[in-house]
C-alpha cells in the first residue's frame, strides 16, 4: 500500500495499518471488520466476531476493526461499499470475504476452512512442538520405573498445557505404579468426555484396572504346582498370570494367558482373553511387545 503523494494523515493511516495488521499477517490470519458507529447491523456482529476471535486467539487468529468514518483512506483501498464488510488477510493479502458470516457457527466453519490450508503460526501449534518431547520424557522415564520423576515432568506439562490428556493420563499411570490407585481413578475422572478415546488415556484406565485386580504374590511355587499337576486348572493358571502382571513380568503373564485361551478360549466367558486386551492396553497398543503378542493371540485364535 504505497505512501506517496498522501496527506500526513493518509499516512498515519497507511502506517498503522501496516502495524496492525500487515505486519502480523506474516504469520497470524487477521480478521478485518469495516464498520461504522451508526451502522446497526455492524452493532449486532460485533459480540460474535469478537467472541469468535477471542476463541480462535490462540489458533492464530487477531481481530482488527476499521472505522470508515476514520479511516476512508483504508477502506477505499479495499473497495468498501458497504458494511459490515469483513475480510480474512494473510500476509498482507485477503484471502476470504467473511462478510457473509453472522452466526458464531458459520463463521467458525469458514475460519476452521481457510486455517486448513494455510501455514498459520498459531499459539497451540507452538505449545504443542514445546510439550511434545517432555511427554515423551516421561514416558520413557515411566516406562523405566520411576514413577516419581514421571510424576514431575507430567505436572510440569500439565502447568504449560492445562487439561491436556496425555499428561493427565501419564500421571494417572505415574500414580498406579506409586500405588495410589484412587488418587490415579481421581486424575482421570476428572478429564472431560472427550478424552475419552484418546489412546494415553485408555491406556491409563486399562493400567488402573490391571493394577485394582492384580494382587502381588511373592511365591509364585504353588500356583506354579498346580498348573504342572494339572495343565487344565485355568483358574489356578489365570491366578498366576495375575501374580505375573503384579510382580511386573509381562512376559510370564501373557504367556500364562494364551496359553488358557489355547486350551479353552471360552473359560470363564473368555476371562483370558479380557485381560490380555487389558495388559495391552495398559502396554500401549503401539508397542512392539503389544505387536508380537497380537500374532500370538491371531496364531491361536485362527491357526
Amino acid at each position: 500500500m504505497a505512501s506517496l503523494g498522501l496527506s500526513e494523515a493518509d499516512k498515519q493511516s497507511v502506517e498503522t495499518f501496516r502495524q496492525t495488521v500487515v505486519e502480523p499477517s506474516r504469520t497470524s490470519l487477521v480478521i478485518v471488520d469495516f464498520w461504522a458507529e451508526w451502522c446497526g447491523p455492524c452493532k449486532q456482529l460485533t459480540p460474535v466476531i469478537e467472541k469468535v476471535a477471542a476463541d480462535y486467539a490462540s489458533k492464530g487468529v487477531k481481530l482488527v476493526k476499521v472505522n470508515v468514518d476514520e479511516e476512508r483512506f483504508i477502506a477505499a483501498q479495499f473497495r468498501v461499499q458497504s458494511i459490515p464488510t469483513v475480510y480474512a488477510v494473510f500476509k498482507g493479502q485477503p484471502v476470504a470475504d467473511l462478510s457473509q458470516a453472522r452466526t458464531e457457527g458459520q463463521l467458525k466453519q469458514m475460519l476452521d476452512q481457510i486455517l486448513a490450508q494455510l501455514p498459520i503460526q498459531s499459539d497451540d501449534a507452538a505449545l504443542e512442538q514445546e510439550i511434545a518431547p517432555l511427554l515423551a520424557m516421561g514416558e520413557e522415564i515411566l516406562d523405566g520405573g520411576e514413577p516419581e520423576r514421571a510424576m514431575s515432568i507430567f505436572a510440569q506439562i500439565e502447568q504449560m498445557a492445562p487439561g491436556n490428556f496425555d499428561a493427565t493420563a501419564g500421571a494417572a499411570r505415574a500414580l498406579v505404579l506409586l500405588g495410589q490407585l484412587d488418587a490415579a481413578q481421581e486424575a482421570l475422572d476428572s478429564l472431560p468426555p472427550e478424552a475419552s478415546k484418546a489412546q494415553s488415556v485408555e491406556r491409563a484406565r486399562a493400567a488402573l484396572a490391571l493394577a485394582r485386580d492384580a494382587k502381588p504374590v511373592s511365591d509364585l511355587s504353588a500356583l506354579e504346582a498346580r498348573v504342572a499337576a494339572d495343565p487344565d486348572d485355568h483358574e489356578a493358571r489365570y491366578e498366576l498370570a495375575g501374580g505375573h502382571m503384579a510382580n511386573g513380568d509381562n512376559d510370564a503373564a501373557a504367556d500364562a494367558l494364551l496359553e488358557i485361551i489355547r486350551r479353552d478360549r471360552e473359560w470363564n466367558e473368555g476371562a483370558a482373553r479380557t485381560q490380555l486386551l487389558t495388559l495391552f492396553g495398559a502396554v500401549g497398543l503401539e508397542n512392539p511387545w503389544v505387536s508380537a503378542q497380537r500374532r500370538k493371540l491371531s496364531a491361536i485364535l485362527f491357526g
